[in-house]
């Protein structure tokens, strides 16, 4: 293993025990010395990777993404021209995915969000990573023929975030929507954003 391959994977590993940490203790459980232990690594390895807090943060924040665009599949989505069916099952097992293996990785991206309103170079770094989602959402309904891209990708990723949070820190835990479900839902709100 190279220097660099063996630092990414160092780095991958600080960033996946931070985010374990955040959807087991939250922010305030989120420390340097937190990191080393929940990662196996020796005092101070954390602190090689990402100096300061806002470095961790953003390393966290920089692998929550790689993680969730492969939950997600966000590198398979289907070509618009294969029709909304497509779309609506692609959509929706990418939700289910979420929400019945990932509810970890959902808690800390919500941990990350909040203390992005309270940091502004973390809001910048937060929204530059999230880009990603929102423009292949973009395109997917400018292929379907939005006439308004823009405004229904915000409307389906304010959806799919409203489920996920009811679902995993809401009052509809217990009871998350399955495959079918979620199809229907998606199958209404894209037709009527479609056809309206």
């Amino acid at each position: 293993m190279s220097v660099s391959t063996a630092g990414a994977a160092r780095a991958d590993l600080v960033a996946d025990a931070a985010l374990a940490l955040l959807a087991e203790r939250g922010m305030r459980g989120l420390t340097h010395r937190a990191v080393d232990e929940a990662a196996g690594l020796p005092q101070g390895s954390t602190s090689n990777v990402a100096r300061t807090r806002q470095a961790l943060l953003e390393l966290a924040v920089r692998r929550l993404a790689e993680r969730e665009a492969r939950v997600l599949a966000l590198d398979a989505l289907p070509d618009p021209g294969q029709g909304t069916g497509a779309v609506v099952d692609a959509l929706a097992l990418a939700t289910h995915r979420a929400l019945t293996g990932n509810r970890d990785l959902t808690l800390a991206r919500y941990e990350l969000a909040l203390e992005a309103t309270r940091r502004p170079e973390l809001r910048a770094h937060f929204d530059a990573t999230g880009a990603r989602f929102r423009d292949a959402l973009t395109a997917l309904v400018t292929g379907l023929g939005s006439t308004d891209p823009g405004r229904h990708a915000l409307s389906l990723i304010a959806w799919a975030d409203g489920l996920l949070f009811s679902c995993v820190a809401g009052s509809f835990g217990s009871h998350p929507p399955g495959l079918r479900e979620l199809r229907d839902s998606l199958r209404e709100l894209l037709q009527g954003m479609l056809d309206g």
